[in-house]
């Protein structure tokens, strides 16, 4: 097949969502063709709606064609894509299955700013899709190829272990996803949300505590925390959460927030406290989360919405008023 066209949904200088078309030529060797059925909304999102390019990189479809290289993936199959489209496949991050730390990595917003999730279809490197289990639907599916991967992929790579005491802060996005990967893994999980509201929630998730932390000025938990996961969008008081950390426990600075990291400098120093940076998932931990999630029935909680101009408005809108529960998910060929 040559001339491909299809519909995409781009930013715009005043943040309006436009509706436009993407034309690739061909189908490549190693390349597949999808027609999008989910796409997750992330705060990722947000961040690029007022730039020209193709938004959304939480994506699954159907396969409709694959390229003559492509052993791994037929037409009909179910397939799902990421924050990362393509790696030098040479460099030593690569070769040590690190691809998402590639120096000519392709990712989200970087690179292949003509196609993304908000689209009817996109052209992928097979070697960068993946299959989604059967025990997981489309619909929830699409918020694990970011949100999913992105917990998971801290808690597999840097020695989260059963039994370990790992608190959450932020029953959000991230942060449901996150209780349920943790308890799964055998913790025990510990959440710090604003009120009690998600108190009930955070509990039917799998955490075993929970501490409300509005308006305290210490938290009385017991037990040190090994792994602190702060999933919020904005930083919170280093004052009232260092304190509770046992020694050589670890801090995840797990979302994006503008400007720098002020940290109190004497309790990291004299606890041994680590600040540990992680990104998305590479492939290989990626297809861990997938299985992970499928054995273990871990399902984001989602809102649904149209895959079109007016759905992904309403649905950014919800997302930036904090009224989404707790990930959006756009549904091509809903009303």
């Amino acid at each position: 097949m040559t001339g491909i066209d299809f519909t995409v949904f781009k930013g715009s200088p005043t943040g309006q969502i436009v509706e436009s078309r993407t034309h690739k030529e061909s189908i490549k060797p190693d390349d597949v063709l999808l027609k999008i059925t989910h796409a997750g909304v992330c705060g990722t999102d947000q961040h690029h709606k007022t730039s020209d390019m193709v938004l959304g990189h939480e994506g699954v479809g159907i396969v409709q064609q694959v390229g003559s290289q492509v052993t791994a993936f037929k037409v009909g199959d179910r397939a799902g894509w990421g924050f990362l489209h393509n790696s030098c496949g040479h460099c030593d991050e690569c070769l040590n299955a690190n691809e998402m730390f590639c120096p000519e990595r392709a990712i989200y917003a970087n690179s292949n700013t003509d196609q993304g999730a908000f689209a009817s279809h996109a052209v992928w490197k097979a070697a960068f899709l993946f299959h989604i289990p059967d025990a997981i639907t489309s619909s929830d599916a699409a918020p694990l190829m970011c949100a999913g991967a992105t917990v998971f992929n801290a808690m597999y790579l840097y020695n989260v272990r059963p039994t370990d005491r790992v608190a959450i802060v932020g029953v959000g996005g991230l942060g449901h996803i996150a209780i349920q990967f943790a308890a799964k893994m055998g913790c025990e999980v510990i959440v710090f949300s604003g009120s009690e509201s998600k108190k009930e929630e955070a509990k039917s998730l799998g955490a075993s505590e929970f501490y409300a932390t509005k308006g305290v000025s210490k938290l009385e938990i017991g037990k040190p925390i090994k792994h602190l996961f702060v999933t919020t969008s904005r930083v919170p008081d280093w004052n009232l959460f260092l304190p509770v950390l046992a020694p050589n426990a670890t801090i995840y600075p797990i979302t994006v927030s503008e400007g720098n990291l002020a940290m109190p400098h004497i309790p990291i120093v004299s606890k041994g406290l680590t600040i540990q940076g992680s990104f998305c998932a590479s492939r290989g931990v990626h297809v861990k989360m997938l299985k992970f999630a499928a054995v273990h029935g871990i399902k984001p909680i989602t809102q649904e919405f149209p895959l079109t101009a007016e759905g992904i408005e309403e649905a950014m809108a919800k997302l930036d008023k904090g009224e989404v529960r707790y990930r959006a998910v756009l549904v091509a060929g809903r009303h």
